[in-house]
């Protein structure tokens, strides 16, 4: 990417908010707002697998375990009295059992008292649901050995069954029964895919009734039409109020709540995504707490009463590769065909085009430039912080390798006959929009036969376009479940992953590869699998490992209470923490 191109994307915010100063004295010390550039497509833990959503559930609903403070290795107990260990007997010494004993006394937000019952009501009912695009292969996997509850577009024999027989209600406590060993499975249970319902009202409100025999009926929903989709009832310190779509939720104190209480009375997330907007509301004290991209830490660095926390993300952002995308209907692939007004469905499916694309990243000018240096190369989604990272070769930034692979690419067709296409990013990331035109100005260099238009789309509709395999090259964003090399590994590339399914790669290697790593306690074979997965990622060409990020959570410096974990994303607020002094 040209720098001058860079300096306008960055000059004409700087140019609408002129000098900014914060000096604006505490509004409204009660509530505390966040202005933030996502917004939410569901709400419902079983289906939300985005930070934007999750954030809203970890503020209304709890999990059994948490993650302690500023720790991603340990554990505190929430719903649970005590966090199981080995040691305790909370788990069994072949590592396939583990036993919560759940807290009395403890209200949900809408009535009713949590039971052992509604634990484990609400994971059987999570893993039963198991919508398209979700979070729940975490769960079925390590509870049922499964990654899904379908396979070759039929549901698994048994598969319900396994699922009922996995977790049992034994007097006060809710006990689990895994196959095999799991060792990241503490790290899932703190998840927001976790949280604990109350079963009679969700079941008021058309989940699943509690019978097994009936669980074909609730699973893999239609998309948009999950029960629970905007509304919540959780045992959290904060309960949902109003959710105004893609523009505001809001969220009350739950003064029932079994725990400290928080000094915030009101937490309001706002969806801002315009970067100007939000520093201004920073300068008026409109807001307490803004995201701000890395690409503009220069201008906040210079503010007075701002707080700056530069915090180590376990995190990748990547511009993946669809390798068979849906033509019905879809404006990302103009006519559909290699004739100079499209791309053809499989047009990724070429390596030659994949590697050219890959060599098209200048990643060196992106981190200083785009970045202002906040981030770092990871070569492949797993990133640096996990074991087993190994360092792989990197796809330079080389234009006359890119124009060599294009003119290989589909037997010379595509450089003769050119090709119209789309790169889309969602609305308000400003570090992937700038992604997208440097691959667009960099292939469009190239010959001018190359059309290409980068697209930002609102995230509720970001994610079905994704799993509608609408987008031929999707950037976007990882953040770790759990801290496990798996947790980066299966979802960009099994055939079931998250990403790795809507890129429409399936390599049978991959996943026997998958499986060695997360089913095998000994570290030596553990590291020999996601070494070899490493190598296959770079071998394959799937997408570009854009970044790993150092995140910038900006406050007004009278906030007070905040803890910054690797695990959480700027999206993630925790009203009951803070105050506004």
């Amino acid at each position: 990417m040209k720098k001058k191109k860079i300096a306008c994307l960055i000059g004409c915010f700087l140019l609408i908010l002129g000098v900014v100063s914060v000096n604006a004295e505490v509004k409204n010390p009660d509530t505390f707002v966040l202005a933030d550039i996502g917004s939410v497509e569901t709400i419902d833990p079983a289906k939300c697998y985005d930070t934007a959503g999750s954030g809203k559930i970890w503020t209304v609903y709890e999990t059994l375990v948490f993650f302690d403070g500023p720790h991603t290795g340990k554990f505190a107990p929430i719903l649970a009295t005590k966090v199981p260990t080995v040691e305790n007997g909370g788990i069994s010494a072949d590592g396939k059992t583990y036993t919560f004993n759940i807290r009395k006394g403890v209200k949900f937000q809408e009535g009713g008292d949590l039971t052992p019952e509604d634990v484990a009501y609400s994971l059987k009912r999570a893993m039963i649901l198991d919508p398209a695009g979700g979070p729940m292969w975490m769960l079925l996997e390590a509870l049922t050995g499964e990654g899904n509850t379908h396979k070759d577009g039929a549901v698994i024999p048994g598969i319900f069954e396994k699922i009922d027989k996995a977790v049992e209600v034994n007097g006060d406590d809710v006990v689990l029964h895994l196959p095999k060993p799991y060792p990241p499975l503490l790290g899932i249970l703190s998840y927001s895919a976790s949280a604990i319902l109350d079963k009679e009202w969700a079941i008021a409100n058309g989940c699943w009734d509690g019978n097994i025999a009936n669980a074909a009926k609730y699973n893999k929903p239609d998309e948009g039409k999950e029960p629970l989709r905007t509304i919540a009832n959780g045992t959290g310190p904060y309960k949902l109020r109003l959710w105004e779509t893609s523009k505001q939720i809001v969220f009350e104190r739950f003064d029932g709540y079994w725990g400290p209480k928080g000094q915030i009375k009101t937490g309001i997330v706002k969806y801002v995504p315009e970067h100007a907007t939000r520093m201004l509301m920073l300068k008026a004290g409109d807001a307490d707490r803004v995201h701000v991209g890395k690409t503009f830490i220069n201008e906040v660095e210079t503010m007075k009463g701002v707080a700056i926390e530069k915090v180590p993300q376990l995190a990748v952002t990547g511009a993946l590769f669809c390798q068979k995308i849906d033509p019905t209907g879809n404006t990302s692939i103009g006519s559909g065909k290699l004739d100079g007004e499209g791309i053809p469905p499989d047009f990724f499916s070429d390596i030659n085009v994949r590697k050219a694309f890959m060599h098209a990243y200048d990643s060196d000018t992106f981190v200083k430039e785009v970045l202002n240096g906040l981030g770092s190369l990871p070569g492949t989604p797993l990133v640096k912080g996990l074991e087993y990272k190994i360092d792989v070769p990197m796809y330079e930034f080389d234009l006359k390798k890119a124009e060599s692979y294009l003119k290989k690419a589909w037997d010379g067709q595509v450089w003769e006959k050119g090709f119209k296409m789309v790169i889309t990013h969602n609305t308000g990331r400003e570090e992937r929009e700038a992604a997208a035109i440097m691959l667009k100005e960099n292939i469009e260099s190239l010959n001018p036969k190359f059309q290409i238009e980068v697209r930002n789309v609102d995230w509720k509709d970001y994610m079905p376009a994704i799993r509608q395999y609408q987008i031929p090259i999707f950037i976007i964003g990882w953040g770790a479940d759990y801290p496990d090399p798996h947790n980066f590994m299966y979802p960009y590339m099994s055939s079931n992953g998250t990403y790795g399914k809507y890129m429409g790669y399936n390599n049978p290697e991959v996943d026997q590869l998958l499986k060695a790593g997360i089913e095998n306690v000994e570290p030596a074979k553990r590291a020999a699998a996601y070494e070899k997965l490493q190598n296959i990622w770079y071998q394959d060409a799937l997408g570009i490992a854009l970044f790993q990020p150092l995140e910038l959570w900006v406050y007004r410096d009278y906030v007070k209470g905040y803890i910054m974990n690797p695990m959480f994303s700027p999206a993630i607020e925790f009203f009951g923490r803070l105050s506004k002094n």
